[in-house]
């Protein structure tokens, strides 16, 4: 069976991605889907590491392309874009068309204009001869069933979840701190003072002879004392300080709104006037 290559470009890996899972979900092989990207170029997974400039590349990967688009491709991949390709048969190309047009590829014509790879008469001549090409009489629905599913006329409703967590903050810190203070005491001690006290009193008895007075030098000595305060300081423990942690728990009620989609159904008839059913 014969088989075409289909090419879409995108500027961003999130929409390359989900074309590529929408592909999936609308029935083609994962094995006829390529993706190419800056990493699959350069680790050369299912690519030929080569230089993404070279038209050769492109020719190797999707067939027979023009030259303004393998200049396209590369300047998608150089920005960080991504470039799908699928192989299908010729009665799927408008369903893979449709799929690749629903997740906003780039417009390869419009951007080699843009971007200066080619002329304007030469790119629109090639998108001529390109849209000459007639598809197969017979094409598959462009969206399948499966697909209608996720990109059909449907409204999706929503609502929120409330998730609460917890996290540990600082709330503050408790600091003990030694430092030395001083303070006047004051005490009293009594001194004991000794002074010499001279006692002089008259003599009334005098001696018999006059040799009997001592006419020698002499002298009396008294030693006088006092007591001096002596201060001394000492130092004992008398206290000890340190911190714990003691933890204890506590209910805190969180109060939120959360938002939920709701659908209302509502007929009217020709005019536009709602219908009221009994």
């Amino acid at each position: 069976m014969a088989f075409e290559t289909l090419v879409a470009a995108f500027d961003t890996k999130d929409h390359a991605m989900a074309a590529v899972n929408a592909l999936k979900a609308g029935g083609f092989h994962t094995d006829d889907i390529s993706i190419v990207d800056n990493t699959r170029l350069a680790a050369g997974k299912g690519v030929a590491a080569t230089d993404p400039k070279r038209i050769g590349l492109w020719q190797w990967l999707f067939g027979d392309i023009n030259r303004y688009e393998a200049n396209v491709y590369a300047d998608t991949i150089k920005e960080g874009g991504t470039v799908v390709a699928v192989r299908v048969p010729p009665d799927q190309v408008a369903q893979a068309s449709g799929i690749l047009d629903l997740h906003h590829p780039i417009n390869v014509p419009d951007r080699a204009v843009t971007a200066g790879f080619a002329p304007v008469a030469h790119v629109e001549t090639a998108v001529k001869e390109i849209a000459s090409v007639p598809l197969a009489k017979a094409q598959a629905i462009a969206v399948t069933p499966k697909l209608a599913q996720v990109h059909g006329d449907t409204l999706r409703l929503a609502e929120e979840q409330l998730q609460v967590g917890k996290k540990l903050v600082e709330t503050g810190r408790t600091r003990v701190r030694r430092f030395t203070t001083e303070r006047d005491v004051d005490q009293d001690v009594t001194l004991h003072e000794e002074h010499a006290e001279v006692l002089r009193k008259a003599v009334t008895a005098q001696p018999a002879e006059l040799t009997d007075v001592d006419w020698a030098d002499s002298t009396l000595e008294v030693v006088e004392t006092k007591e001096q305060a002596l201060v001394n300081k000492t130092a004992r423990l008398v206290e000890e300080i340190s911190l714990r942690k003691k933890g204890d728990d506590h209910v805190e009620t969180i109060h939120e709104k959360l938002r939920r989609q709701q659908a209302e159904v509502e007929q009217v008839d020709a005019s536009g006037k709602p219908i009221r059913r009994a």
